[in-house]
């Protein structure tokens, strides 16, 4: 798989490797993204963090 192309990792996850995955498409520490998620989902109402990521468990790849 591409390295450019977003998919879940399944060497990097606490869940389903979507954090990681996303990450690794950005190119950045995926503690940091998995922070930033979770501040993210805790102080916007408008931003269902639960949902949305099994929204991308379901529609990301996994990394081959």
């Amino acid at each position: 798989m591409n390295e450019n192309q977003l998919a879940r990792n399944p060497n990097d996850k606490w869940i389903a490797g979507v954090c990681g995955g996303i990450a690794r498409w950005i190119g950045w520490n995926s503690d940091v993204v998995r922070v930033i998620y979770v501040l993210v989902s805790i102080m916007s109402a408008a931003f269902p963090g639960t949902l949305v990521y099994i929204i991308l468990w379901l529609l990301m790849p996994v990394e081959e």
